[in-house]
């Protein structure tokens, strides 16, 4: 996953494409590796305590898993209500469960939200134990490269928070190489 333009936060859901009911676990990959911190090194893991993927290399040097994605209910909380009917990640990926391919083969739906990994996204947690979203800590050209570990459905959102400094207030374009192993 390439940040084109700099400061982009980019969700990013793993499904096991043997067994939907198996997928990314923030708990369990936060619990397997010690650190809160995703970096180069980190194995993900699934709600079934499986490796799922590797960051096999990452130049940026930090990756959110704690923040969640952003959805037009917790956009009301952060920012205002008038903030509700702003496109969200949880929409994003609610959108493409209902209408792709792939997730109608595979009969995904909402429920198989969980989880999920803001790649570029710097959300520290503050000695009083608060998450704190702060400005992104990308730029122009920083990557992540990963390698799947199974069969993965891979469900993206590029942020499209206006209100958010994850993505300096100006949701811009990434780049996806996939490579076959």
């Amino acid at each position: 996953i390439v940040d084109l333009e700099g400061n982009q936060a980019v969700d990013t859901l793993f499904i096991s494409a043997e067994n939907p009911d198996e997928r990314y676990s923030a708990t369990d990959t936060l619990a397997q590796n010690q650190q809160i911190y995703l970096e180069k090194g980190t194995v993900l893991f699934s709600n079934y305590a499986r490796p799922i993927a590797v960051i096999v290399d990452d130049n940026c040097g930090r990756h959110d898993t704690l923040g969640g994605a952003c959805s037009c209910e917790s956009n009301t909380v952060r920012y205002a209500h008038d903030k509700y009917p702003m496109h969200s990640c949880r929409n994003n990926f609610m959108y493409a469960l209902a209408q792709h391919p792939i997730a109608k083969k595979h009969q995904l739906n909402v429920s198989h939200i969980g989880p999920n990994i803001n790649f570029f996204m710097n959300v520290p947690v503050t000695t009083e134990g608060h998450l704190k979203f702060e400005d992104g800590v990308s730029a122009a050209g920083k990557y992540v490269e990963l390698q799947a570990e199974m069969d993965l459905i891979v469900l993206i959102s590029n942020c499209p928070q206006l209100n958010n400094p994850c993505n300096a207030y100006n949701p811009t374009q990434i780049q996806l190489i996939v490579r076959e192993a």
